[in-house]
């Protein structure tokens, strides 16, 4: 089939809707497009709406110096926050079989917003993995880029690019009319497209999602290093490891299968024919993603649990007389700290003892 007059396209920016011309045979029918989705969605919103909101108020509003993460965390939140508010454009959709009943502004507006958050969350990931592979491995030389003023311009950078990058889904979405009845949909995909898309799919998820990580196995195998040289196990570093992987896991479950099926159907559309069934791709897509919009209201829980300054500054924002309660640790720092200073004194002892040891033999 040639890929100029395919018609079997999903929106490779969002992967929120199939082309209108196989509506009625690539969606699933009830319960799990017109009760399960909605409902679904219905959830996410509500929980991610809530978290998010805290979470920004908790590190706004908080008395005192904020850590360099937080701002990387605002963004991260303000991020899905800005996605989740589209989420009951979709409910409605889902719950009218595919039907967009909001107009064609809703339509483009939303689908651009889906598409910048998308972009937007693995770059700001990307930046706090650089981050911490900076302050964990290399914490002296890094610290003159590991200033606020350059973490505020590396937001706003992430910000613009995403925009950018979103600005084809919102050329390209549009209200079309399918026997009198609307459908916010892709325009239909040309070679052109679908390599763009293929492109940008490579440079913006999986290129990110290979840095993070290297990132983390950097850091593992400097942590590990030392554990060897030394000889000595600390509980911080140990907790510290267990939310890196579960971070980490939580993003890759979160949007590996949903890009991976993208990617497939994108190689798919580029090539005369077809070895993986349009129908196939298009329902892989419509089951793993509402996992990858999960992942908006996940975090916010993330650096409740994981994190005690997060923690403390939650507590003490709804509860301003609990402070003793609030207390769920001594220190102030978060696990990224704990990682940071402690890999920080495991280094500089193993330096100290290497130059003794020299002082010694010579």
């Amino acid at each position: 089939m040639d890929p100029e007059a395919t018609s079997d396209y999903w929106d490779y920016s969002s992967g929120t809707s199939p082309n209108p011309d196989d509506v009625e045979e690539t969606r699933f029918q009830a319960p799990y497009t017109s009760l399960f989705l909605p409902a679904f969605y219905t959830a996410v919103f509500l929980i991610g709406v809530l978290g998010n909101l805290l979470l920004m108020g908790v590190l706004h509003f908080k008395p005192g110096s904020r850590r360099l993460i937080d701002i990387f965390i605002v963004n991260l939140a303000a991020s899905d926050f800005i996605f989740l508010i589209t989420l009951p454009l979709w409910v409605d959709k889902e719950a009218s079989s595919g039907l967009w009943r909001t107009g064609s502004f809703l339509c483009k507006g939303s689908s651009y917003m889906i598409s910048v958050n998308m972009h937007c969350s693995v770059f700001l990931l990307t930046c706090m993995s650089a981050d911490r592979y900076l302050a964990i491995v290399w914490p002296a030389a890094s610290r003159k880029l590991r200033r606020r003023d350059c973490a505020y311009g590396v937001c706003a950078s992430v910000w613009c690019v995403s925009c950018l990058l979103g600005l084809p889904t919102l050329l390209s979405r549009e209200l079309t009319l399918i026997q009198d009845k609307p459908y916010c949909a892709e325009k239909r995909a040309t070679s052109v497209k679908l390599t763009w898309a293929l492109v940008s799919l490579l440079f913006t998820f999986f290129a990110p999602l290979v840095s993070i990580v290297t990132c983390y196995c950097c850091i593992i195998r400097k942590l590990c290093a030392q554990y060897q040289r030394t000889g000595k196990h600390n509980k911080k570093l140990r907790k510290s490891i267990k939310i890196i992987f579960i971070v980490v896991s939580a993003f890759v479950i979160s949007w590996l299968p949903f890009n991976t099926f993208k990617l497939l159907a994108i190689v798919s559309g580029l090539q005369q024919e077809h070895y993986v069934s349009v129908s196939v791709l298009q329902r892989g897509m419509e089951v793993s993603g509402p996992l990858a919009f999960a992942n908006s209201c996940v975090n916010p829980f993330i650096y409740y649990i994981f994190d005690s300054y997060i923690r403390r500054a939650t507590v003490q924002c709804l509860c301003p007389g609990l402070k003793s309660a609030a207390d769920f640790g001594s220190s102030t720092e978060t696990s990224d700290s704990h990682l940071t200073k402690a890999l920080s004194n495991f280094i500089q002892a193993g330096d100290f003892a290497r130059r003794r040891k020299r002082s010694v033999s010579l």
